[in-house]
């Protein structure tokens, strides 16, 4: 299994809207940068990912699950741009800041720190399991 994180601007897309699309999921689309392009496209069924409010928030609030691996994204018709859907499989029990993630040494080269910008990131599984601990979860 490989691990990921997901951003989104809660005004947009928050991790409630997510929740209320249950097993289903939603497709992650709108996407418009190759390396988080491609991120999604190394992704496999039932990989894990961070759901983070990013603007406002700045905090990972949630664990998804990847339900459709890469397909092309639905609100273009360029077809250079894929999306996967995802869904909500349960809340952090308490929210991760991005300041907590800055001043926790072992996540220094977490992509959060050293890609802010990069919507859909790669997460290491020691990264996985040290911000699930922050977050009061044992890893998956």
């Amino acid at each position: 299994m490989n691990y990921w994180l997901f951003k989104s601007e809660p005004f947009k897309w928050s991790w409630e809207m997510q929740k209320a699309r249950g097993k289903a999921g939603e497709q992650w689309d709108g996407v418009r940068n190759y390396l988080a392009r491609n991120n999604m496209r190394a992704m496999k069924l039932g990989d894990r990912g961070f759901f983070y409010h990013s603007n406002e928030g700045l905090e990972i609030v949630g664990i998804v699950e990847v339900c459709r691996e890469a397909h092309p994204d639905s609100t273009t018709d360029d077809p250079r741009w894929e999306c996967v859907d995802i869904r909500a499989v349960r809340d952090m029990p308490r929210p991760v800041s991005l300041k907590e993630i800055k001043a926790t040494p072992e996540l220094q080269e977490m992509s959060l720190v050293t890609s802010m910008r990069l919507s859909v990131q790669p997460v290491t599984e020691a990264e996985w399991k040290i911000v699930c601990r922050m977050g009061g979860l044992e890893a998956d």
